[in-house]
């Protein structure tokens, strides 16, 4: 996405998902999160599900009666007006108003503005994204902005992340001709691990053209263009897919996608750590955030605004014996590639989620996290006692390590010191 991810009107986020036969092994992961290749129409239809961002609603009831915005002044980005206390110290709240009652009369017609008197309007550019040059060797990652930046919200009774709270989050964008317009479709989610490099799931990109990628950091709310800090967008120079990623099973899920020009980062666009090699998360209490579905089957809604999930690592054995009571059968064996989080009612990640990050806090610093694992598969989505299957990131550090040396990228900007 070029102007928004989605900010083109009628632009719609399509999520793919692996066709298999049904007596065929690969059918035991229907459900891997967001594989290939199929498209949709609507997020709620009984197709393979499309997200529509930036669009009005279809044919909206008649009798509906339009909002009522009551601004006697003007309504502006929130940083803009000088007497908005909001972004000064952090304390400001936002109600982001998901889902509200249209007839309930606004201020403002979108909820990052704010209604300030015309004499209290600064004339001022938003605040750029770009970081002052930071000192020689002072490279942090991992820190996640639990009260998010410049404002905390309100009204996210739906897992919303707060604003900025992930700032390794990338959405991994495909473009697709249509006619004659050029469409930006999300393929997958993904996490920086270094100013230009991405770390994501193998399936996501497995046999798609360079040229066709897109990475886009520092997206939130993908409706809206008011937010504190723009989103930046880079094109992909290189797709490194792990040689032994087996296609069926989804082992060895990982890769990593080169950028050919890096991030400018900035308070919303910041890198991830990685864990050391083997790193044991047991009894850890983890995050995975994404934009995927909210539910499994037709009734699942894909996510406008980056959602969260707070999740507890299941051991190796306990995830194996769960699944072993699914489809999947007494025999099924999970391969060392893999770990798992979750198994609560209704808290998981989801279809359109794959390629995203599921992260941990390092043990010590509870405000730095190591990327744990990158969504890969699962059984449905939020049942109880069957957990999520992720990429087990530690397991693979040696090869992040070894493909990015030769690419003369330090594994400083990843590692936690």
């Amino acid at each position: 996405m070029l102007h928004k991810f989605l900010s083109v009107v009628s632009l719609v986020i399509v999520l793919a998902i692996s066709s298999r036969a049904q007596d065929d092994l690969d059918a035991l992961f229907e459900s891997v999160f967001n594989a290939e290749n199929n498209q949709g129409t609507t997020a709620v239809t009984n197709s393979p599900p499309v997200l529509p961002v930036s669009t009005a609603p279809v044919a909206p009831p008649a009798p509906t009666p339009p909002p009522v915005y009551t601004c006697s002044g003007e309504c502006v980005p929130y940083y803009l007006c000088q007497d908005n206390q909001i972004i000064t110290d952090g304390t400001g709240i936002i109600d982001i108003r998901v889902g509200e009652d249209t007839t309930v009369e606004n201020e403002c017609p979108n909820y990052l503005d704010t209604c300030c008197e015309k004499n209290g309007v600064l004339d001022v550019p938003p605040p750029t994204a770009t970081e002052p040059p930071r000192p020689a060797n002072k490279f942090t990652c991992g820190a996640r902005n639990a009260d998010g930046l410049g404002f905390r919200i309100t009204g996210n009774k739906n897992g919303e992340s707060e604003y900025g709270e992930f700032p390794w989050m990338l959405a991994v964008l495909r473009e697709d001709k249509v006619m004659e317009s050029t469409l930006n479709v999300y393929e997958c989610g993904g996490s920086l691990i270094a100013p230009n490099v991405v770390l994501t799931a193998a399936h996501c990109v497995m046999n798609k053209p360079k040229e066709s990628l897109l990475v886009r950091g520092g997206e939130w709310d993908t409706q809206t263009k008011n937010e504190l800090y723009p989103h930046q967008d880079r094109r992909v120079r290189e797709v490194i897919t792990h040689s032994q990623f087996l296609k069926g099973s989804l082992a060895n899920d990982v890769a990593l996608l080169i950028l050919e020009q890096p991030f400018d980062l900035a308070e919303n666009i910041q890198p991830v750590c990685l864990p050391p090699k083997n790193f044991n998360f047991d009894k850890s209490t983890c995050f995975a955030s994404g934009w995927g579905k909210n539910i499994f089957g037709k009734e699942g809604k894909y996510q406008v605004i980056l959602k969260k999930v707070q999740l507890p690592f299941v051991p190796h054995n306990q995830c194996e014996s769960a699944m072993r009571t699914t489809r999947l059968g007494n025999r099924f064996r999970l391969h060392p590639s893999f770990i798992c989080a979750g198994g609560k009612v209704g808290e998981d990640t989801c279809r359109g989620d794959g390629g995203s990050p599921l992260v941990c806090p390092i043990p010590g610093v509870p405000a730095n996290y190591y990327q744990a694992g990158i969504v890969a598969w699962g059984i449905g989505c939020g049942e109880q006692g069957i957990p999520g299957v992720y990429v087990n990131v530690a397991m693979f550090r040696d090869w992040i390590d070894q493909q990015l040396t030769q690419r003369h990228v330090e594994s400083k900007h990843y590692t936690y010191a």
